[in-house]
């Protein structure tokens, strides 16, 4: 491959949620930009499209709660000037206090956005240059997620030695909205929070415990040995957690509490919510379900759901590998290889889960790259302060002393204590959001030559 021989040119290499990200970024600062994507050429086994960041599992990002860590994190971006998240509050979606997006709306956006960018070239084909990039000492990130090429893997394991991890990754089944019997499903948000934004199927003591003895007894479609460490636990399918006990569910993704049945005044045994997958309403996807169940498994047993028995699915859920380094050993603190620190990682393939944490990632690999390319500090990594959420999760992903490391989303633990401690959570988050939104305003002040893009409004719930 033949790369751009210009002035502050960088190499881009896959163009999801952190590619994408990290490309916006650097094109603003006037950056030129080589953004290599394989896809629509050579897809994954989950991708549907060739567009740029596209979702393949859940259209929500989370919480809108500026108290919790997620929350939290979108207000770190928008200080920091994100573009993709600046691109899903543009195609929202009602979801409660979650910030949802039209997944095809936010994609196209997206796309349309870097395509017609002018120091943005858009290269489509698989990349297996990687000793290229570093006989030649180019500037480049690699973002090419959880599902790398086996010919990129391969040329990383060269690279690094035996760090690349696999581990499995689900996605839940969506169904068409006309197919549903909306007799026996009701729209209510958990607590009444934000609206109706939720579709909920109730389920009796019997329906419940009935559902959970065919997740236990259905048919999966891989081997007995991969469901043991290798399943990332956030990401666990819904048969396996109710393998593990009866009542799993119902205190997890199905828990009833906040809920009210209109049709007996009470709240449920258990509950099923399916969340609106783009504006139209016109699918749904069925909220922690996400599974390993054959395909005519799904049918059989998710139509045992009151209001789902004639559902049409217009995707059923699936298991894909994934790939992630051990970005603790291989990775310096501002995310490049320690060995050859012209290239940076950013997104899922460093650890780091999560849709707006790929965001993140995208950025500082992003900030990190620019500072390297305009020299200040003699190129020293981006260090984001502690007690900010993307500066904690980023610690904790590059900290040598991390021995058996495994995916990680945002979260308060482990986040920089407290000065004084606060034993009621509600306040303790509280606290913590606070002091994040301060540290990260302080930063953006103290680090006006990376030259941040616009600070922009979230809507936020605020208590």
């Amino acid at each position: 491959m033949d790369f751009m021989t210009m002035d502050k040119q960088v190499i881009i290499v896959g163009a999801g949620l952190a590619g994408s990200e990290a490309a916006w970024q650097l094109a603003e600062r006037g950056v030129q930009v080589q953004l290599i994507e394989m896809r629509p050429i050579r897809q994954t086994v989950v991708h549907k499209t060739g567009q740029m960041a596209e979702l393949v599992c859940s259209n929500s990002l989370k919480s809108l709660d500026i108290n919790s860590a997620s929350g939290a994190l979108k207000y770190e971006l928008s200080v920091l000037g994100s573009k993709l998240l600046d691109c899903a509050i543009k195609t929202r979606v009602a979801a409660g206090g979650a910030l949802a997006v039209d997944r095809d709306a936010f994609s196209e956006l997206v796309t349309t956005s870097l395509n017609e960018h002018p120091n943005i070239s858009v290269t489509t084909q698989e990349f297996l240059d990687l000793q290229a990039l570093i006989n030649s000492n180019t500037p480049c990130i690699i973002a090419t997620g959880p599902l790398t090429s086996s010919g990129l893997e391969q040329q990383l394991v060269e690279l690094i030695g035996q760090d690349s991890l696999a581990f499995y990754d689900a996605a839940a089944p969506i169904v068409e909205t006309d197919s549903l019997n909306f007799d026996k499903l009701f729209s209510q948000s958990r607590y009444d929070k934000s609206g109706s934004d939720y579709l909920n199927a109730a389920l009796d003591r019997e329906q419940y415990e009935l559902l959970m003895q065919e997740l236990v007894s259905g048919k999966k479609t891989i081997s007995k040995e991969f469901e043991t460490k290798e399943l990332f636990q956030a990401c666990q399918p819904v048969e396996e957690v109710a393998r593990k006990g009866l009542d799993t569910l119902r205190h997890g993704a199905l828990k009833p509490v906040g809920l009210i049945d209109p049709k007996t005044g009470q709240r449920p045994w258990a509950v099923v919510q399916l969340r609106a997958e783009n504006n139209a309403k016109s699918a749904y996807n069925l909220v922690g379900f996400q599974t390993n169940l054959t395909f005519s498994e799904q049918q059989r047993i998710f139509k045992l759901i009151p209001g789902l028995e004639e559902a049409t699915f217009s995707r059923f859920g699936v298991m894909h590998r994934n790939t992630f380094i051990n970005s603790p050993k291989v990775l310096d603190k501002g995310f490049a290889l320690k060995s050859h620190p012209n290239i940076h990682f950013a997104g899922q393939i460093t650890g780091t889960e999560g849709y707006v944490e790929a965001m993140a990632s995208g950025l500082l690999a992003a900030l990190n790259t620019y500072k390297k390319l305009i020299g200040t500090d003699g190129g020293s990594p981006v260090i984001l302060p502690r007690e900010t959420l993307i500066g904690s999760l980023f610690a904790y992903a590059s900290d040598p002393t991390v021995l058996d490391y495994q995916p990680m989303h945002v979260n308060y633990g482990i986040i920089k204590p407290l000065a004084e401690t606060k034993k009621k959570k509600k306040e303790r988050y509280s606290a913590y959001s606070e002091r994040a939104a301060m540290h990260i305003r302080a930063f953006r002040e103290s680090q006006t030559h990376l030259s941040f893009l616009p600070h922009f409004e979230v809507p936020f719930l605020v208590p």
